[in-house]
């Protein structure tokens, strides 16, 4: 077993319950983790063989871009695309935060934390 860890993805998106969010848009940050069997790609040293991060972060962009009232709707919207496009990973686990949120404070960050295992 092994793991693939993208972090801190980077991502502009329209998500959040307020009327204004849809229009404005905010900085949202990913952080995903993927588990799965890495022993044959260590031994072929082909991309075929282990869990290609560059497909992982196309879906995280795919889905970010669209929109939901919800973060914990789009943690599980990208949690299921992965299971379903990467039959390897038998473990996903994503951050989804949304920087400096509309809540009234000094609040850096609001992060969201999803995980699904097959």
């Amino acid at each position: 077993m092994g793991s693939i860890k993208l972090r801190n993805i980077k991502v502009f998106a329209y998500h959040g319950c307020l009327e204004e969010e849809g229009q404005i848009g905010s900085d949202y940050r990913v952080d995903l983790k993927v588990n799965g069997d890495l022993s044959l790609s260590a031994k072929t040293d082909a991309l075929k063989d282990t869990i290609d991060y560059v497909h992982l972060n196309k879906i995280v962009k795919e889905e970010m871009a669209i929109r939901s009232k919800l973060l914990e709707t789009v943690a599980e919207r990208i949690i299921n695309r992965v299971l379903n496009e990467l039959l390897i990973v038998q473990k996903v686990r994503i951050d989804v935060s949304k920087i400096n949120p509309p809540i009234g404070g000094n609040v850096a960050m609001v992060t969201v934390r999803r995980s699904k295992s097959r």
